[in-house]
């Protein structure tokens, strides 16, 4: 089994990164292999529309220009069982990385023959102060159209904190990642079976 995440904070060891290693841990621990990619920062553009993917039926984006990292991101979602996509808030939404790989991610998934039906997705949020269930909600709408299974934890994925590592003294939002990650591994083992 294996889970890819996906930090979309330009911050590639900021706050988002802290959280999403948490429930990272919690997979290793139980045998499950990962992976952490770097998104924020990286050229990845928003959707063009151009439908060359529903064309195509290649399971690839071609809206995209050369160096944009999305298909690589699109290959290693197909490949995996589970996926984390960690956003921090930005005025109570998702950062505009985030919203160009669900965006397309999620169009080339569907356009496929639903390429990410059943498999496992997570959200992790970091806010400094509010906004962060809208971007929560945002990121599950994305796993929920595409027919992924989304486990819960003990509240929200998301914690709090403004400058890098301030995360990590929201105890309630360790907990919850830490949860997270022990039923995310639970619920992928189940869906092995």
């Amino acid at each position: 089994m294996r889970v890819v995440a996906f930090n979309c904070s330009p911050r590639k060891n900021g706050n988002t990164a802290a959280m999403i290693n948490v429930v990272l841990k919690e997979l290793e621990r139980e045998g499950i292999a990962t992976e952490l990619v770097q998104v924020g920062k990286k050229k990845i553009r928003g959707c063009i529309a151009c439908y060359k993917c529903r064309e195509k039926k290649d399971s690839k984006c071609h809206g995209g220009k050369e160096g944009d990292i999305l298909n690589d991101c699109l290959e290693k979602m197909i490949e995996v069982d589970g996926i984390i996509i960690g956003s921090p808030t930005y005025f109570s939404n998702i950062s505009t990385e985030a919203k160009a790989l669900i965006d397309r991610a999620g169009f080339v998934a569907r356009m496929n023959e639903d390429l990410f039906k059943r498999k496992v997705g997570a959200a992790v949020i970091a806010a400094r102060r509010a906004g962060a269930v809208p971007a929560f909600s945002a990121i599950n709408y994305f796993f929920l159209i595409n027919q992924m299974i989304v486990p819960g934890s003990t509240y929200w994925n998301l914690a709090y904190g403004a400058d890098p590592g301030e995360v990590e003294k929201d105890e309630e939002g360790i907990k919850t990642m830490k949860d997270l990650g022990v039923n995310m591994a639970w619920l992928l083992k189940r869906l092995e079976d």
